[in-house]
């Protein structure tokens, strides 16, 4: 008896509309005509036997079974990319395309420092880069949408395997008014909690800048309204307050053309983990250790 399966292309189109909920986005993303993507789905409805998706003028809307399908297919084609990129690994490594997510309190400090001995070391490589805060970049590392992501540990990011890179100095910025009367290192319970600035929600900085300090009533008191590092850089230099920066930041010249002062932090773990993740058992195990070796020499001759 005959089976007939659902095709990638297939599975793709349902996923593409899943994520998108629009057919003709859904189109764009799959590089079709909208028409070619709704006869696809259709041809899967059919092959199937079951409805999918509800189809009206103005909402798109899967049925229960049409999300479980979807979220199958999603992992469908997620093996099937890691099956031909296994097959690019095992004759040669690091050649083709990589989709790496980073962190934005990483990715405009780091990669311009590193990006060019990359290129001169693996000409080959073809690297997309993808940013997005912490959460959103272990989903999409999950969903299939990354390879692997530049993140700061420890985070929760799921069922992952990891490379350490190198720790990440936490330091304390005051407006230059303090400057004077600043200690050479400054002590997690000098930090006066109503004038602390951190990132919102979704960046993994403020959680490790609050581990650092081991200060509960840090989270409760400190304004978290900053949406990125040079937004609080700014906010500092206008005397609204202090917050906490990575050593990368400073290295990449984030306080030139600023009164901003900078002081290490003085506690038991004043760092953060870079790291190169990517999701466990996934057969490029060995290209992701290479890959986080020559991020990690990059950055050491930076």
């Amino acid at each position: 008896m005959a089976v007939y399966l659902p095709t990638l292309k297939q599975l793709q189109y349902l996923v593409a509309l899943r994520d998108t909920g629009h057919f003709g986005r859904a189109a764009e993303a799959c590089f079709v005509t909208q028409s070619t993507l709704s006869a696809g789905l259709r041809e899967l409805e059919s092959l199937l036997g079951v409805m999918l998706v509800e189809r009206t003028r103005r909402v798109v809307r899967f049925t229960p079974l049409g999300l479980r399908i979807a979220d199958k297919g999603e992992r469908v084609l997620r093996e099937a990319e890691e099956l031909s990129a296994l097959a690019r690994a095992a004759s040669k490594p690091l050649a083709g395309e990589l989709r790496m997510g980073v962190i934005p309190t990483i990715a405009p400090f780091l990669l311009p420092r590193i990006m060019g001995k990359l290129r001169d070391q693996w000409p080959e490589l073809k690297l997309y880069l993808r940013e997005e805060p912490s959460a959103a970049a272990c989903e999409s590392l999950h969903r299939g949408h990354v390879d692997c992501v530049l993140l700061a540990l420890p985070y929760a990011c799921g069922d992952i395997d990891y490379a350490d890179l190198f720790e990440d100095r936490l330091f304390v910025a005051y407006p230059g008014a303090d400057g004077a009367n600043l200690p050479a290192l400054m002590r997690a319970d000098a930090i006066d909690e109503s004038r602390l600035l951190l990132l919102e929600d979704g960046h993994c900085l403020k959680d490790h800048a609050l581990a650092a300090c081991n200060r509960p009533e840090l989270r409760a008191g400190a304004a978290m309204m900053g949406t990125s590092l040079h937004t609080l850089v700014q906010m500092v230099d206008n005397g609204l307050g202090v917050t906490m920066l990575p050593e990368m930041a400073l290295d990449a010249g984030i306080l030139d053309h600023t009164g901003v002062v900078a002081r290490p932090l003085d506690a038991d773990h004043p760092s953060r983990r870079i790291a190169l993740v990517w999701r466990k058992g996934s057969p490029r195990d060995k290209e992701f250790r290479l890959f986080a070796e020559a991020l990690q020499a990059a950055h050491q001759a930076a």
